[in-house]
């Protein structure tokens, strides 16, 4: 029996070590870590998508996103013939971002965001994890390594100008109950988890080790 390949993308920022604690049994799946790579000059989500299937070898592969990952393999759902796309911590379409999100948009006010403090590591873990750093800086400080300024004005815009405003009813979406980037109350149509909060890619392994085997096989 052939392996089914899962191919895993991170958040906005981060790299593909936040999935070292998942383990999904070895003689059924085949597990693939995807990495941001510096975008081009203007180049659009889609484009940037196109260039990121590049790295998929396989046919018929999963994709599963986490939170900006998860709309960047919607895109590349878009794109490429898949078994399955699952996102997590993330949005279906631009109906299920927060108020503030949409303020940011019709403001423009995220191009005041000042980008080159990211690269506090501080700063980028509250953008990018929702959550204030305190003890567990040196974990994030590893997580998040994709700190060049030109990738973040690239992600941060491409976020809040997400164009999709349908949601793909094939997507399986996994969400914490206590997200605080995206708010479950704005959600539609997911798999709810206790207690998950935006990382919980990082603190709920042991659900998602549990629960994607049979979410990946589901028919």
């Amino acid at each position: 029996m052939s392996k089914i390949p899962v191919y895993f993308m991170p958040g906005l920022a981060a790299s593909p070590t936040i999935f070292e604690n998942i383990k999904l049994p070895e003689d059924e799946f085949e597990i693939i870590l995807l990495e941001w790579f510096i975008p081009l000059e203007k180049e659009s989500l889609e484009d940037y998508a196109l260039r990121m299937t590049k790295n998929i070898i396989h046919e018929n592969p999963v994709l599963i996103g986490v939170s900006f990952g998860g709309i960047l393999v919607q895109e590349m759902a878009k794109l490429i013939k898949v078994r399955k796309t699952i996102i997590i911590s993330s949005v279906k379409s631009n109906k299920e971002f927060p108020r503030r999100m949409k303020i940011a948009k019709s403001t423009m006010a995220y191009k005041l965001i000042p980008t080159q403090l990211l690269s506090n590591v501080e700063a980028l873990a509250k953008y990018a994890f929702g959550e204030t750093v305190t003890k567990r800086l040196a974990l994030y400080e590893r997580y998040l390594q994709m700190r060049d300024k030109k990738y973040l004005d690239w992600a941060i815009e491409n976020v809040i100008l997400w164009k999709n405003d349908k949601a793909d009813e094939k997507v399986v979406h996994i969400h914490g109950q206590e997200d605080e980037i995206f708010p479950i109350k704005y959600i539609s149509n997911c798999i709810p988890v206790k207690g998950g909060t935006h990382i919980m890619i990082i603190n709920k392994y042991k659900w998602l080790n549990e629960n994607l085997p049979l979410i990946i096989k589901k028919q």
